[in-house]
């Protein structure tokens, strides 16, 4: 699997403003919205979703990495998005550390395995030192994006 087998290019962000983890979460699901993905009306039910899944243990992996998922009704497939925050939020991580580099994730209620590729993906990818630290310093959202396809393409 390929991050943009579920990623939507259009939901893409390198500079979120948020400043919590509920308001990244708020942010993520916009992304989705304006790039046709989701409702305008979904974005709360979705919004609940993420942060009910949120407190059942951080989606914050660790390394400045977090990756809120969750299923919902409101999606047929796998759907995600991406964002970068250049000054860091508390996502009560694994590791303590501020988190700067967002994957958001949701799948139909009634599958399990291409979330599970998916989170297995981007967990791997992220491994990576270089390339976390490209993602958290591209210039833009078409920067974002060809170091993302890059990678992929890489580690294929």
């Amino acid at each position: 699997m390929k991050i943009f087998d579920f990623l939507n290019e259009k939901a893409v962000s390198s500079d979120l403003k948020s400043q919590d983890k509920k308001g990244i979460i708020q942010e993520l699901t916009g992304l989705l919205i304006k790039a046709g993905e989701l409702k305008p009306k979904m974005k709360d039910a979705v919004v609940k979703v993420l942060l009910n899944r949120e407190a059942l243990g951080s989606t914050g992996i660790g390394q400045g990495v977090a990756i809120p998922h969750g299923k919902c009704e409101y999606v047929k497939e796998l759907v995600g998005a991406f964002g970068v925050s250049k000054k860091g939020i508390d996502f009560d991580s694994l590791d303590g550390e501020s988190a700067y580099l967002f994957f958001i994730l949701l799948a139909p209620i009634e599958s399990s395995g291409p979330h599970l590729k998916a989170l297995a993906r981007i967990s791997k990818l992220l491994k990576d030192k270089y390339f976390r630290d490209s993602l958290k310093n591209a210039e833009n959202e078409k920067a974002l994006l060809k170091i993302i396809k890059e990678e992929d393409q890489r580690r294929s």
